[in-house]
């Protein structure tokens, strides 16, 4: 936690504000390490306040003590609590993305004379470029991941439900220590693997499927994101596996791009080009990837509207697809560390033929 604040208050100049009122849950363990359910974080320049309820009386001042934040417990005082640390501000910011109507309007009125100012991004920017702590845990849930695929897998057969391969993989992203899942496992199989984000069904698996397996665990509240295809009885010819060819060659093509400095849409545009030429345009219905970490999907977007580009430290997924109606569908996905003149795959589950 040491430094994040100070990197946080950094951007307050630009965002033309002299405090912050943080109400993003996310956001709050990520600048103080405190990970109950409730609370807003008051960040001025000289300090910061974690306002939070009588749950946390004893979890809170142990978790957010790197961050140097102080605690306040808040019941029928919440008000002169917020409306005391922050008193002496002049424009104070607050999280356009999570603040909700009711909120401003109740800070609204415990103020007078002070502007408040819709920000975003603040925490956000911070966010994106992971350090070392934030990498082993990612890479860790990624372990975890790949040993519960390696093990679902050898139920993979003809007359297997896909609701049952689902709970396989849950059992053995639970029992190897992760914190839960980073999301609902995705198991589609046959004409449900051409919905991107299907949810498993009593639907049983048959010869021939195309089978899509979307997974993640979470270690240290990081998370990891990966996403394996494949075919019921091995390849047999025909559209499926010109499909699954496909979509791994988009994927290299996309991997092989990944970089520091290498534009965030030219890892997109790489990735579509490659399906472009194989007929499959179309079937590419969703972006190329998306950050990880506290978060399944955070910055940055590597998508065709994208403007930034990369930067060594960030955690990206690269994951294109395609899914025909009535056929299937297919997925490649590998969450990698970008570096100074690559990139480092964290999810190292392998590709079956």
């Amino acid at each position: 936690m040491a430094g994040r604040l100070d990197r946080l208050r950094s951007g307050f100049d630009g965002a033309g504000i002299d405090a912050l009122v943080v109400t993003c849950l996310t956001n709050i363990r990520y600048l103080t390490g405190f990970t109950g359910s409730a609370g807003e974080l008051l960040v001025g320049a000289d300090g910061a306040l974690l306002v939070t309820d009588g749950r946390y009386a004893e979890q809170a001042p142990s978790q957010v003590v790197d961050s140097d934040t102080e605690v306040a417990i808040a019941g029928t005082n919440r008000r002169s609590l917020v409306t005391d640390r922050l008193s002496s501000s002049d424009r104070v910011g607050l999280e356009a993305a999570s603040v909700t109507w009711s909120d401003q309007r109740r800070l609204a009125g415990w103020f007078d004379g002070i502007d408040l100012v819709p920000t975003e991004g603040l925490a956000e920017e911070l966010r994106q470029v992971k350090d070392p702590g934030e990498v082993a845990r990612i890479e860790a849930a990624a372990a975890i991941a790949d040993a519960a695929l390696a093990d679902a897998v050898e139920l993979l057969a003809v007359g297997v439900s896909e609701r049952d391969l689902a709970a396989a993989i849950d059992h053995g992203i639970r029992s190897r220590g992760a914190d839960d899942r980073a999301f609902e496992t995705i198991v589609a199989a046959g004409p449900n693997s051409a919905l991107p984000h299907a949810r498993p069904s009593d639907r049983v698996l048959e010869d021939g499927d195309l089978v899509v397996c979307d997974l993640g665990a979470v270690v240290g509240g990081y998370r990891s994101d990966m996403t394996r295809s494949y075919r019921v009885g091995g390849r047999s010819g025909g559209r499926e596996d010109e499909v699954r060819d496909a979509v791994r060659r988009s994927q290299a093509a996309g991997l092989a791009l990944v970089a520091d400095g290498v534009p965030l849409a030219d890892v997109d545009a790489a990735c579509r080009d490659v399906l472009a030429e194989a007929g499959l345009a179309e079937a590419f219905v969703h972006g190329t990837g998306h950050g990880v970490g506290l978060d399944i999907h955070e910055a940055p977007a590597l998508s065709g509207s994208a403007t930034g580009t990369l930067r060594s430290g960030h955690v990206v997924t690269v994951e294109p697809g395609a899914y025909l109606a009535g056929l299937g569908g297919v997925r490649w996905e590998d969450t990698v560390l970008v570096t100074d003149d690559g990139h480092r795959a964290l999810t190292l589950a392998p590709r079956a033929d």
